[in-house]
């Protein structure tokens, strides 16, 4: 079991597996609800886990907080190679 999460190293691996999966806007979301299900020093844990600044944890916790998702619909589109 890992000392800073809790969670087994099983289900710290399938986590990992998830967030990689997911848009920058939803991974964000997803570590926001894990640290706030960790409560005390979850954001420092889950910062850690998913190798994130602690700054993009709590906007998620803020984004969260809001009734509704001002870009609900909005994903970063992926980076266009300007060499081609």
């Amino acid at each position: 079991m890992s000392t800073q999460t809790g969670y087994t190293q099983d289900i710290e691996l399938k986590m990992k597996r998830l967030f990689a999966t997911l848009s920058e806007k939803d991974r964000r979301r997803y570590a926001a609800i894990e640290a706030a299900k960790l409560g005390s020093g979850g954001i420092n844990a889950i910062s850690s886990l998913f190798g994130l600044d602690d700054k993009t944890v709590r906007r998620g916790l803020t984004e969260l907080a809001l009734p509704d998702d001002p870009a609900q619909s909005r994903v970063r589109k992926k980076a266009v190679d300007a060499s081609s």
